[in-house]
């Protein structure tokens, strides 16, 4: 059986070694036998990626990327509610020819998985940003990269000159730095800005808190490098949370997204909508698309899973925007599964920053490549000849089938 997929550019001279041959130097800590056992597992799933790469990272490290919002209620409920849904699927109507491309914003992508923005990605491995980018061009689809990035937007862009990139924004209090991002990214060919809205204050993490967490000796917010913003000045607790309060605008209202759509042509994608009321307003005020999250359950603990809250979004956009997924997709059934219930594509954060941790840009390629071959398998067992024949009927949950 042959899968349709797009012809891709691989940078093969920025791929590391095989994953046995890459050594683990970002945790000392860990132990000859450990380091051992870990580099003999054989990749077949983003959990072997996690098991995998985590390891690698300092223990400030590891837990800023992994950790939730107080008793991490929503950062669990966010994969668990994937468990809770089955797939029901036809018979004897294999399609020996699948198509898992599909269109973002009217740019062609090669499957509907895109990699979501995350902070300052050195931290995880020194390929970076630049790394998850070229492994995104090279299977075709999206990256969006963080304000709060460890690599410029310009350098993101020379590293991978015809990757389809995206900005995701935070909005300062003074706005002309915000302004300055925009132009950057708009000189620089990114094709869309994704605004931030969930962060009128910063959820507690509550082991950044007792870490002190703060940047990595090395590691720089490249977009304001050598300037005010370029660090963390803790005092107390996480450096991350000073941070924001310091130079982010919290006080954001919708009237500041009817400035953003005046201030630039670019499509804006709005990230944090969770209910079927602001999805309504977000379409009034000129969104583009919205981003189904709750920030990787890093926010507001006790928030409903982002998977739960889709279908209230879809019903209520019907079709006059896009709308996206993050957080707890972790399988290609995932995947198939929010694209069934509305979603046009989800984008994954952990799981390309546990692909960086395990082996740079060939660790991100991994998994992407897992997602790649998980739905097209996917979609092979439920007799569906596209990502886009999938309907809501053909997800049920659990309870449909009652219990034994």
């Amino acid at each position: 059986m042959a899968t349709i997929l797009l012809p891709v550019v691989v940078f093969v001279t920025a791929i590391h070694g095989s994953a046995t041959q890459y050594l683990p130097l970002h945790n000392q800590d860990i132990t000859h036998a450990r380091r051992h056992a870990i580099n003999n597992i054989t990749v077949v799933t983003v959990d072997d990626l996690r098991q995998l790469g985590v390891p690698r990272l300092n223990r400030s490290v590891r837990d800023y990327y992994e950790s939730g919002a107080d008793q991490e209620q929503t950062l669990s409920e966010n994969v668990a509610a994937f468990k809770r849904l089955r797939l029901r699927y036809r018979v004897l109507n294999t399609a020996h020819r699948r198509v898992l491309a599909t269109t973002l914003l009217r740019h062609l992508v090669a499957m509907p998985v895109g990699i979501a923005p995350s902070a300052m990605q050195k931290m995880a491995h020194p390929d970076g940003e630049i790394g998850t980018a070229r492994a995104s061009q090279a299977f075709g689809t999206v990256m969006i990269l963080s304000t709060l990035s460890s690599t410029s937007i310009e350098d993101v862009r020379r590293g991978a000159p015809h990757a389809l990139l995206w900005l995701q924004l935070y909005v300062f209090k003074n706005r002309s730095v915000t302004i300055e991002l925009i132009r950057r990214a708009e000189r620089a060919g990114y094709a869309a800005l994704v605004l931030t809205v969930d962060t009128p204050a910063w959820g507690q993490r509550i082991v950044d808190v007792r870490n002190a967490f703060n940047i990595p000796k090395g590691i720089t917010i490249a977009n304001f490098h050598n300037s005010m913003y370029d660090h963390f000045d803790i005092t107390k607790g996480s450096g991350l949370t000073k941070y924001t309060n310091d130079f982010f605008d919290q006080s954001l209202t919708w009237d500041d997204v009817t400035w953003l759509k005046r201030i630039t042509r670019l499509p804006v994608v709005l990230k944090g909508i969770i209910t079927a009321e602001d999805a309504l307003i977000a379409i009034a005020r000129g969104a583009n698309a919205i981003l189904v999250s709750n920030h990787g359950g890093r926010q507001l603990d006790g928030s409903p899973s982002t998977i739960e809250a889709l279908p209230e979004i879809v019903a209520a956009v019907q079709g006059r925007i896009e709308v996206y997924l993050d957080s707890g997709v972790r399988t290609g059934t995932d995947v198939i599964k929010a694209l069934a219930l509305g979603a046009r594509a989800v984008f994954v954060g952990r799981p390309a920053l546990w692909g960086l941790a395990y082996n740079g840009m060939s660790g991100v390629m991994k998994m992407l490549d897992i997602f790649r071959t998980e739905i097209d398998r996917a979609l092979t067992l439920m007799g569906r000849r596209s990502v886009h024949d999938l309907q809501p009927q053909d997800v049920v949950r659990q309870e449909h089938y009652g219990r034994l």
